[in-house]
């Protein structure tokens, strides 16, 4: 790699941290990324790549942006589709990825790559300690919401599936006799009865700490609305939509004002966007998480 590639990657790499720490604390503080940060991203990522390959007569540059940028974009429809990102998420990954870049070939290793693998570990424990330090601020809604649960059909009806799947694989556990294939069936075992419980604890710590009445005048774009609204049997938004568009909330807003509808009940999501932060700091120090553990086992 020459002199000026390292040097174009750190530039890439200082932007991409600046970005990632404004959006980070935007989200934090107001639970949503400017719209001008992320368009600016991807078009900063874009034009900046496309001087680098005219300057310096090679093409990858700009197709490596482009690649990024298409890549992370089919991810964050994804997630934004499937009701797992929000609109601020998806799109700031789309602007890493047109800054960063994908090398071709696929074969070489990519910063991106390590990223989003880091992302699956750092997010999931950034996740958890979130949902952790709500239910400790909120333990006594989150007590009552155990206990609803535990009650539901829902709990009553996946209870004994996890609990018998669990059983089947300890029994295999105990049958094999290869000490490694004991463990291979022992983790499962354990880990569906973990993943039920989380899932539980989740959910309680979601209905008593995330979902809130909101007056039409504090929403924002891209909030998640929890209980459907209808005025005259005419819908207006709800759990369905992909996040609120602003056309919604100019609606609500002049809906309340004629004391049409009351105030709103939003599920407030975790500002993640701080996790992509950590998980691309950790991929420039270490690279890939997985493939270290994978390595040191």
């Amino acid at each position: 790699m020459g002199y000026p590639s390292i040097t174009i990657n750190w530039i890439s790499t200082i932007i991409a941290l600046v970005a990632l720490g404004i959006a980070s604390y935007t989200d934090l503080k107001t639970r949503e990324v400017p719209d001008w940060l992320s368009y600016g991203l991807v078009i900063t990522g874009v034009a900046m790549n496309g001087i680098f390959s005219v300057a310096l007569g090679n093409a990858s540059f700009i197709l490596h942006s482009l690649l990024g940028f298409g890549i992370f974009f089919g991810l964050a429809m994804l997630m934004f589709y499937t009701g797992q990102w929000g609109g601020g998420d998806s799109k700031i990954l789309m602007g890493l990825g047109a800054v960063i870049g994908w090398p071709l070939p696929f074969q070489q290793p990519s910063l991106l790559f390590a990223f989003l693998v880091n992302i699956l570990v750092v997010g999931g424990a950034y996740g958890l300690l979130w949902s952790i330090s709500l239910a400790i601020k909120n333990w006594r809604r989150v007590k009552k919401e155990l206990k609803k649960l535990r009650k539901e059909k829902g709990f009553v009806k996946a209870f004994p599936v996890a609990a018998a799947l669990a059983i089947v694989l300890l029994v295999v556990a105990f049958i094999v006799q290869d000490g490694l294939f004991r463990i291979f069936w022992a983790i499962p075992a354990f880990m569906v009865m973990v993943m039920f419980y989380a899932w539980i604890f989740l959910k309680a710590v979601e209905k008593a700490s995330m979902i809130k009445w909101v007056a039409p005048d504090k929403l924002t774009e891209g909030d998640w609305i929890a209980e459907e609204v209808k005025v005259s049997g005419k819908y207006i938004c709800g759990p369905k939509d992909l996040g609120i568009e602003k056309k919604q909330i100019a609606l609500l807003k002049e809906l309340y004002r004629k004391k049409k509808i009351g105030k709103i009940l939003v599920k407030e999501g975790i500002p993640f966007v701080p996790s992509f932060f950590i998980a691309f700091i950790v991929s420039l120090a270490w690279g890939n998480l997985i493939l270290i553990i994978l390595q040191n086992i």
